[in-house]
């Protein structure tokens, strides 16, 4: 059984999700790849969805909440990926990628060795079924400008900008 709770936060509602002692899903709730997202976990993990509390969502919870309040910088949670290979390997990548900081498609396609994949790299951190704290939201378009997000472009800019302060600033430069 996956165990899942929704949560509330100021940036959307996340829906919250764990697996023997691990967290599968951290995602935006009303996500339109909701569905997709959902049937890829539960498959992967031959099993279903109840609501429930467990050690794992408390823990995110806490943990999500120092972030918001700016008290965290990195995560400390046991994480089980439901994906491809290579998606797991995108979503490595993504977890590298510093607090404050962006990348982009291609320099992740870089990071990952295969600038070409720059599509495959992008279909795979949308796919990304732990939002935040593996930080999808920290990949931007080539030239600086904020581009798809899961949570919503609005979210995507205040994380960011709860990340670094002179974000716009730095965003108004290109």
């Amino acid at each position: 059984m996956i165990s899942t709770k929704d949560y509330k936060t100021r940036f959307g509602e996340l829906i919250l999700g764990s697996h023997d002692g691990s967290l599968v899903l951290c995602d935006w709730k009303y996500r339109r790849m909701r569905p997709a997202i959902d049937k890829r976990i539960q498959s992967k993990l031959s099993t279903n969805y109840e609501a429930g509390e467990s050690d794992v969502i408390n823990e995110t919870i806490a943990q999500l909440e120092a972030y918001f309040k700016g008290d965290r910088k990195q995560f400390d949670l046991p994480l089980k990926f439901a994906g491809t290979d290579f998606q797991q390997q995108v979503w490595q990548a993504l977890i590298k990628i510093p607090y404050g900081k962006t990348e982009s498609y291609l320099g992740l396609s870089r990071i990952l060795g295969d600038e070409k994949a720059i599509r495959a790299v992008a279909t795979a951190n949308g796919a990304n079924a732990i939002s935040i704290i593996v930080p999808c939201h920290r990949i931007i378009g080539s030239k600086g400008d904020l581009v798809g997000y899961a949570g919503g472009l609005p979210a995507k800019k205040k994380l960011l900008q709860l990340e670094n302060p002179l974000f716009d600033k730095q965003l108004s430069l290109f």
